[in-house]
């Protein structure tokens, strides 16, 4: 089976760059601006941590991001093309961005040059650290051996199975970058409320609320525990994932939390913790904190 293909995400993605390379996913940056004039590419031009730090010294400033263009797209497709190499983009949810679209109208017009060119464009349905662990799926079936066809069909088929359980440290980014919705009628005018919030297959749920941090983090992990339960399936056949925004000692007394609670049920399992990057953190603010869970492309097989 022909598994020389490459896999390319847009930046919402969230992985550690390090890891992208490791696995060598090539990532198109999305940009990201305090002033709405000056856009900067994420990870490239301004680093994560250096975002959260602007957000955590500036806290009445609420930054905007931009999706990436066709042409950053043309020019990540082009050189794979060039060389005969299917291409398989997995771009964030269409629900919450034009990334796709972009991509989408990036291959129109390679296809128009290299019109012997493979290239796939998938709607993850899903973002942020969620969406890595599928983009990391996609390159576990590769390193199987699986061809682009296949892995391409196995990734629409995982896709939907993956949720986010999250909470923030207030609504007022959720409010500025118009991301309220739903989440608004459950939290009223209360102030100081946390909300907990459900993310699958693009959409967002209210899940709860709290006054308290610690009663929302656990709450996060009530939702994992009861997701698995109706799963009925083996913890070992799902990757799950921390999300973090700005406080790496937090995240990690979380996830330490949490594998004190699934050892309860399930035994030990693998919990990495990643920190979400700008494209979300724009509406999240400086400390979103939760769980992804994503059913595994390949089951009882050693990563």
């Amino acid at each position: 089976m022909d598994s020389h293909f490459q896999i390319i995400s847009d930046g919402s993605c969230d992985l550690p760059p390090e890891l992208a390379r490791e696995k060598k996913i090539r990532v198109v940056p999305f940009y990201v601006s305090f002033d709405e004039k000056t856009y900067q590419k994420e990870v490239e031009e301004v680093g994560v941590r250096e975002f959260y730090q602007k957000m955590v010294d500036n806290p009445g400033v609420y930054p905007k991001s931009s999706l990436p263009g066709i042409q950053d797209y043309y020019d990540a497709f082009e050189p794979y093309v060039k060389e005969d190499i299917p291409v398989f983009c997995i771009c964030i949810t269409t629900k919450f961005s034009g990334s796709m679209q972009s991509a989408l109208t990036a291959k129109d017009l390679i296809l128009e040059k290299y019109p012997h060119s493979r290239i796939q464009v998938t709607d993850a349905t899903v973002n942020t650290v969620l969406q890595g662990l599928l983009v990391l799926e996609a390159a576990a079936l590769q390193e199987s051996g699986a061809g682009f066809e296949a892995a391409i069909a196995r990734v629409e088929e995982i896709k939907s199975t993956g949720r986010i359980f999250f909470t923030v440290g207030n609504m007022e980014y959720l409010k500025a970058g118009g991301r309220i919705g739903k989440v608004a009628g459950i939290a009223g005018t209360l102030l100081g409320i946390k909300p907990v919030i459900t993310l699958k297959q693009g959409e967002i749920y209210p899940s709860g609320i709290g006054r308290v941090r610690k009663k929302t983090m656990q709450k996060t992990v009530d939702l994992l525990l009861d997701y698995l339960k109706e799963r009925a399936d083996a913890i070992g056949n799902y990757s799950i994932a921390v999300g973090y925004g700005y406080d790496r000692a937090e995240a990690e007394e979380y996830r330490d939390m949490v594998l004190e609670r699934l050892r309860g049920s399930y035994g030990s399992c693998e919990l990495p913790v990643y920190q979400i990057g700008a494209t979300i953190g724009v509406h999240t603010g400086p400390y979103p904190l939760g769980l992804g869970i994503l059913e595994k492309a390949l089951h009882g097989q050693n990563r």
